[in-house]
């Protein structure tokens, strides 16, 4: 479980910052902080990630923190985009955030353990 926790987080890391660096450079949708802000929590979790994987004390924290910060940039993003915040979309987004945690978390209680 911490396996595919940490590569969930390293892929939306990865995705997050390279969505923001394209609006950036490219679209030029959003703000500069706006972008700023998400290329920097998208490197904070690809930074997590591992530190997540070796169980590292902070790391758990560090991501969930990236991923709050992305989770809130998200928001930002669908007011500033289309005026509106759609709820299903946020919702599926902040799951999937929560799903990467639980995961973790499970996976690091498991591993203390002697469980696989």
């Amino acid at each position: 479980m911490l396996t595919a926790a940490s590569l969930g987080m390293l892929a939306y890391g990865l995705w997050s910052a390279g969505a923001a660096l394209v609006d950036l450079l490219v679209l030029r949708r959003l703000e500069l902080l706006a972008n700023l802000g998400a290329i920097v929590f998208g490197l904070l979790l690809v930074l997590a990630a591992p530190l997540v994987r070796v169980r590292l004390p902070g790391g758990l924290a560090l991501s969930a923190g990236a991923l709050s910060g992305l989770q809130a940039l998200a928001l930002h993003e669908a007011q500033h985009l289309y005026g509106e915040v759609a709820v299903l979309p946020q919702l599926t987004r902040g799951l999937f955030a929560l799903l990467l945690v639980l995961l973790a978390r499970t996976g690091a209680k498991g591993a203390t353990t002697g469980g696989r």
